[in-house]
């Protein structure tokens, strides 16, 4: 098991977190490794308030592309999610996550000068799973958006943080580049866009409770076709493989009864995808808010309700950094689509010991879909399961 952590953080609070963060944040964005302290929630006390001033998701809205695969500043946080399975020629398997996050410290801008001055924080986490090794590394980075360190635009697309990035290739949105590296493990791949852009929820707006605006604005690209190389300590390889990309911005988390949430990305060898996101209630139960999608081959979906799924928990998995414990192996059915699969992770230990702890890795797939037997493989991420972890870095 390998990690990294160039951030650091101790605070109770986004606010206080990020200003921190920022003061302390020299040129290149990197800090010394994090500590473990803050408990279970600690995201959800930093971001679940809805401070004046701030935008929230209330209804429905038109999307509007490429102008939406930038960043929405009114908004306290978002993120820009990639995931994928990759095969080497040879067959040797690998997993990749690249993810970017901005929160906003204040409604509006600073009215200072200086080009060091802003509200705007980034956050992003790099990992690779080597199946076939059993390894599993996770780096973190913070910048402030100024200087050019970090940032985000629509047109040509960008999302970077320092060396990290995620770029168009050209002036459309796809093909796009993905680049990271740390601590000798490193991707350098090109993302083609498989199936178009799906809206979750209600027509994009996902509600995660009662609350007027307890909800985020969230659409998937679940299929793109990756090529490039990734590098281990080992040496480079060659790959192939599949990615799904996730955007979501809002401004309120979870509610006070929430802890955090399952959330599984499915690609099927029959060319459906599903995503299925499961909300937990401090007494174990699912929130009625857990919701998913469903993605069938020719790119139209529709959305799931809490009870059109059903997760059941086949194994779980201790952590040995907190004891934390964790599902590890999953019955996923979705009756009305045919769907019955067992979601295995390819490796135990896939826990980001990072400023917020979660587990999020790579999975495979077998079972049945439309009554047929069917593959695959997917991404699971489990938050507000250990004593350092928020309810979510998503």
């Amino acid at each position: 098991m390998s990690r990294r952590c160039t951030g650091r953080t101790s605070g109770r609070a986004a606010p206080v977190i990020l200003a921190a963060l920022v003061a302390a944040l020299p040129l290149g964005g990197a800090a010394a490794p994090a500590d473990a302290a803050g408990g279970r929630g600690a995201l959800s006390e930093a971001l679940g308030a809805s401070p004046q001033g701030f935008a929230r998701a209330t209804a429905p809205r038109r999307f509007h592309f490429p102008a939406d695969h930038g960043p929405h500043p009114a908004f306290r946080s978002e993120w820009w999610y990639y995931t994928g399975n990759l095969s080497g020629v040879d067959g040797r398997r690998f997993a990749f996550q690249l993810t970017f996050f901005r929160f906003a410290l204040t409604p509006s801008a600073p009215r200072r000068a200086s080009a060091w001055a802003s509200n705007q924080v980034y956050m992003a986490h790099f990992a690779v799973s080597d199946v076939e090794r059993q390894r599993f590394h996770a780096a973190e980075r913070f910048s402030r958006a100024a200087l050019g360190l970090a940032g985000a635009r629509a047109s040509p697309y960008a999302v970077w943080l320092q060396s990290w990035q995620a770029r168009a290739v050209g002036e459309a949105p796809f093909p796009q580049s993905l680049r990271a590296e740390d601590g000798g493990y490193a991707i350098d791949l090109r993302l083609d866009e498989d199936k178009p852009v799906v809206l979750n929820g209600d027509a994009g707006l996902s509600r995660k409770s009662a609350e007027v605006g307890n909800a985020s604005y969230y659409y998937s690209i679940p299929r793109s076709a990756v090529s490039g190389s990734l590098r281990t300590p080992e040496g480079v390889w060659q790959v192939r493989g599949t990615a799904w990309f996730d955007r979501e911005w809002s401004t309120s988390a979870l509610a006070p009864e929430q802890v955090g949430w399952d959330w599984f990305a499915l690609r099927l060898s029959d060319g459906r995808d599903l995503m299925i996101y499961r909300l937990r209630r401090a007494d174990g139960s699912a929130d009625a808010h857990s919701a998913g999608t469903l993605v069938e081959a020719d790119g139209s979906a529709r959305s799931l309700a809490s009870g059109e799924f059903m997760i059941d928990e086949l194994g779980y998995w201790q952590s040995p950094r907190d004891g934390a414990r964790y599902p590890a192996r999953w019955r996923l059915r979705v009756p009305s689509a045919a769907i019955d699969v067992q979601v295995t992770p390819e490796i135990a230990d896939q826990e980001l010991d990072l400023t917020f702890r979660y587990w999020e890795g790579a999975c495979r797939v077998t079972g049945t879909s439309a009554s047929a037997p069917v593959g695959g493989n997917a991404h699971v991420e489990l938050t507000g399961y250990a004593e350092s972890s928020a309810v979510t870095p998503r």
